[in-house]
């Protein structure tokens, strides 16, 4: 957006939805204790929804993008640690079990609508794994279907991050995307060379 001329797109405000895992998870449990009727663990997705505006970038925060990343990390952990994705995960399982799947369904999507990405992730193996004797280099997962313009999915597999981002066909120039991030990146990178050989002089 700051890359743009068009005032339409530097005035407009642009919010994150962060999903968040709610299950309690002490272990992988077996399919045995799954089927047991007196299991503690419940069946399917648990999880709430955080939404997050997405800050813009001053010129004073362009010259130290750091202080830009741990400002956006200090409002998703002030809005993580808000009894509001626990009320969002209750409010789901209340229209799960008095409506049904189809109206939760609804719900989400109209909340999905509202926002212009989402951010998801997932816990993966921690041992690599194999298909027909054949293992796997990486491993990633994407949600399609979904009406937001950009879509972020985060997995870790055998101690590597694999970061896949998913953008609206049309609406944003995958090329121009693509660049935005790698200019952010070396923007990043670059401030924290600095830093790092600023505070090793002192």
């Amino acid at each position: 957006m700051k890359e743009t001329s068009h005032d339409e797109f530097i005035k407009s405000n642009s919010t994150a939805l962060v999903l968040l895992n709610t299950r309690n998870i002490a272990g992988y449990k077996s399919l045995e204790e799954m089927v047991n009727p007196n299991t503690d663990s419940k069946w399917g997705n648990q999880f709430g929804f955080l939404h997050v505006s997405i800050p813009e970038l001053s010129h004073p925060e362009s010259l130290n993008p750091v202080s830009f990343v741990f400002k956006a990390k200090e409002i998703i952990k002030r809005k993580r640690n808000s009894v509001a994705v626990s009320l969002t995960a209750k409010l789901l399982e209340a229209v799960r079990k008095y409506r049904g799947p189809e109206a939760t369904a609804q719900y989400i999507h109209s909340t999905l609508k509202n926002s212009s990405m989402t951010v998801s992730n997932m816990i993966g193996p921690i041992e690599q794994m194999a298909l027909a004797n054949h293992p796997c280099a990486g491993m990633y997962f994407m949600v399609v279907g979904v009406p937001q313009s950009v879509t972020i999915t985060v997995m870790s597999y055998v101690g590597k991050l694999r970061v896949a981002i998913g953008t609206e066909k049309g609406h944003i120039d995958p090329n121009k995307f693509k660049s935005c991030i790698q200019n952010a990146f070396d923007m990043m990178f670059k401030a924290t060379v600095t830093n790092s050989s600023s505070q090793a002089n002192l």
